[in-house]
């Protein structure tokens, strides 16, 4: 049988978030392949005498996976962590590793999401929101069109965009949230947002004010979004 393959889920960014499962995974792999950032997270439990570690890139990830696929040998271990948890906003990329390394040798092992610390530090509950990544590469007309009626209904989103720098019709920042919503009709100057950047790390910040303040503004890739509308409601009245 070939190496199993390990897709982990590591956390937001700092390393307390990351689970007993996650780092049993990293520990028992001969090679741990990620994107330097989620690298950094799991520094800590990587030991580099004895693992190889591989850093890709959107452009380079491919021919990494396939390298690796090919030099292990039965009874090997790889881990590929993911910032946050690998079962949102990672899809394209599991759904690639599985084809290469083969359905019945890949374990997903969650983690916890920054749309749940976000979620948490907003005080928004994830069960009266809508949850949207657009951090994808496909067509997001679907996801936009599912923002903007969630959005009218008066529900709560909390969401990850899509940085794009390079390509501006598919930059999808919360500046270019905050004027679709308005060109879609919806008055944003009385919406309550938040914005998270580099969540649980040190250099975490946090910008609340209305969905209208954030044309024009720059945030970081590693940033989530909520727009706050929940009415809350304990169970004393229901």
């Amino acid at each position: 049988m070939a190496g199993k393959l390990f897709v982990v889920g590591v956390g937001p960014g700092s390393p307390k978030y990351l689970t007993d499962m996650a780092k049993a995974a990293i520990k028992k792999s001969r090679f741990i392949v990620g994107y330097r950032y989620t690298l950094s997270t799991i520094e800590e439990v990587i030991d580099r005498t004895r693992q190889e570690v591989l850093e890709v890139t959107m452009k380079t990830q491919e021919q990494v996976y396939q390298n690796v696929h090919q030099k292990m040998k039965e009874g090997d271990y790889c881990t590929v962590p993911f910032t946050g948890d690998a079962n949102f906003s990672e899809s394209e990329v599991v759904d690639r590793l599985v084809q290469i390394f083969g359905d019945g040798n890949v374990e997903i092992i969650p983690g916890i999401s920054s749309i749940q610390v976000a979620a948490a530090r907003a005080g928004v509950p994830t069960d009266k929101a809508l949850i949207v990544t657009f951090h994808v590469t496909g067509d997001i007309e679907e996801k936009k069109a599912e923002l903007l009626q969630a959005v009218k209904q008066g529900k709560s989103v909390i969401l990850l965009p899509r940085p794009w720098p390079s390509d501006p019709p598919k930059h999808f920042m919360q500046s270019e949230i905050a004027k679709f919503l308005r060109s879609g009709g919806v008055d944003t100057s009385s919406l309550k947002v938040w914005v998270f950047e580099n969540l649980t790390a040190e250099k975490e910040t946090c910008f609340t004010g209305k969905v209208s303040d954030l044309e024009n503004k720059v945030f970081s890739d590693l940033s989530v979004m909520v727009i706050d509308q929940t009415k809350r409601q304990s169970y004393l009245e229901l």
